[in-house]
């Protein structure tokens, strides 16, 4: 088979996290075959799932929160009752604020709380000790393992479907504790087990994992006419109902109207996760309270859903996957990640028609994008998103991170702070956002810095082979040898069009 050194580059960057350094020869075994070598991924039984010792589930995580949670409050009790103390939160994790001095981050991520005298107490008793934060040591453990996972995947398209995925269905670690706690297990458990499965299981696991619940405020979510309700307790809470409709099925434009929002909100009340003392379930896990459910019929998309409890709500999730607004919503915005922005309208008929075609099978749905002239044949112009920058950069030189707090300094830097989107609708996935000047001169500092830090056995020529091979153009062939430093010349390569281009 001839060789593709050009295939070999979209193989790499296009549907993975570019090539690895080292001995690992990634640009010479795709280009025998670049489909091949991206498609050899999805073959792979289990390729997505993530387990590792020490990970726990979501149920053990809400446990073990609950219990810090506890011991907390009670800490923080015995030192207001101390003379002289009060309690002083410690800053919040700067991940989740604007970046100031990225280069503090490590410093900012201990996220405890601590006691600290007063000013004028000339002589305080001891400070109360808190227990360590398990909430944050949990996010880390998550975070390392996610990084760690992508930086040696043989091609990374199966990691890059788990991201996408799971930008598509996103939390913010920034909503509260469970957020944060939770935020690594919701996407091995509602994501990583159905990127090669069927959309409709993806998106009932979502929509049922505590971690959703809580960030879209369904436990709060109580039917006017249930026996809560009754009661007086809170009303309807319709967040949850949106964004299924608008930003997780549907789309925008989809066909649906406020009404139907309303009527997937009384679908879904009861929908929540079990507390701390575990009335309703095993804390942590996900719960149907039933005197929380608006009883009866509703209507929804012009189909009558008969009141069965928890099943009313999953049988309209199911009839939500399967919605033809939803096959062009996902096919497009599918496209629109992995090849440009604005994909070839023949591609998106594809897609949708495969998604339909095999009751969404995700897949099916990866299959027919790579079997696609179109996905290996549209110019290199998106620009790898932070996320997907760093990881690439830790590829090729062959790194295996052993503490995550570089990459969370980097991504706070550049705008892309981990599961931490602005907002329900994830991060944006367009060259708008990010090909901006502030962004590249960013980029440019990070890989100024980086370079800096290179032993002096790299060379950037042979760094440039590992990146894109034959691939390489010649003005970046120039552009590097006529560098004026070794560090310029490094520099130079991790801002080329071959290394941020996908």
């Amino acid at each position: 088979m001839a060789r593709d050194p050009q295939g070999a580059l979209i193989a790499l960057n296009r549907f993975g996290f570019g090539a690895r350094g080292g001995a690992s020869g990634d640009i010479v075994n795709a280009a025998s075959d670049p489909r091949g070598f991206v498609k050899a991924e999805l073959a792979r039984a289990n390729a997505a799932l993530l387990e590792l010792p020490g990970l726990q589930s979501t149920t053990e995580l809400g446990q073990a929160m609950f219990a810090y949670q506890l011991e907390v409050k009670t800490a923080r009790e015995a030192a207001l009752k101390t003379p002289g103390l009060v309690p002083v939160e410690a800053p919040p994790a700067a991940m989740d604020k604007k970046p100031e001095a990225p280069a503090n981050m490590n410093n900012a991520m201990t996220g405890n709380t601590t006691m600290t005298a007063q000013p004028d107490a000339p002589k305080p008793p001891p400070a109360v000790a808190l227990p360590p934060n398990v909430v944050q040591k949990t996010y880390r453990a998550e975070a390392l393992a996610r990084i760690q996972r992508a930086t040696i995947a043989e091609g990374g398209f199966v990691e890059r479907l788990v991201v996408f995925w799971s930008n598509h269905f996103c939390i913010s670690a920034s909503k509260g504790d469970p957020a944060r706690m939770w935020a690594g297990s919701f996407e091995r458990e509602a994501i990583r087990p159905y990127v090669l499965g069927k959309f409709a299981d993806m998106l009932k696991a979502v929509e049922q994992h505590p971690a959703m619940l809580f960030f879209l405020d369904n436990q709060q979510s109580i039917g006017p006419n249930s026996k809560a309700g009754e009661r007086g307790k809170r009303g309807l809470n319709e967040n949850l109902a949106r964004e299924i409709m608008e930003l997780h099925a549907l789309g925008v434009g989809g066909g649906y109207t406020q009404a139907d929002v309303t009527s997937l909100a009384r679908i879904i009340t009861g929908w929540t996760f079990a507390g701390r003392e575990g009335k309703i379930g095993t804390p942590g896990s996900f719960a149907f309270k039933a005197n929380a459910h608006e009883p009866g019929p509703q209507q929804l998309l012009g189909k009558t859903y008969d009141d069965t409890g928890v099943t009313q709500g999953e049988a309209a999730l199911a009839d939500l996957a399967r919605h033809p607004s939803t096959a062009k919503f996902i096919a497009r915005k599918f496209a629109q990640h992995f090849v440009a922005d604005a994909p070839p309208p023949a591609l998106l008929a594809r897609l949708e028609g495969v998604f339909k075609k095999t009751d969404g099978d995700l897949k099916a749905l990866a299959l027919a994008l790579l079997d696609s002239n179109e996905a290996w044949q549209m110019p290199m112009a998106k620009l790898r998103t932070p996320y997907e920058y760093l990881i690439s950069t830790g590829r090729l030189l062959a790194r295996i991170p052993e503490d995550p707090g570089r990459y969370f300094a980097g991504l706070q830097t550049l705008g892309q702070p981990l599961w931490t989107p602005p907002g329900p609708n994830g991060f944006p996935d367009g060259n708008a956002a990010w090909a901006v000047p502030e962004g590249m001169k960013l980029r440019l500092d990070l890989a100024a810095q980086l370079s800096t830090r290179l032993p002096d056995s790299i060379d950037p020529r042979e760094m440039l082979d590992v990146v894109a091979g034959e691939a390489a153009s010649s003005e970046t062939r120039q552009t590097i040898a006529r560098a004026e430093t070794r560090q310029q010349a490094l520099t130079l390569l991790l801002m080329s069009p071959e290394f941020q281009r996908r």
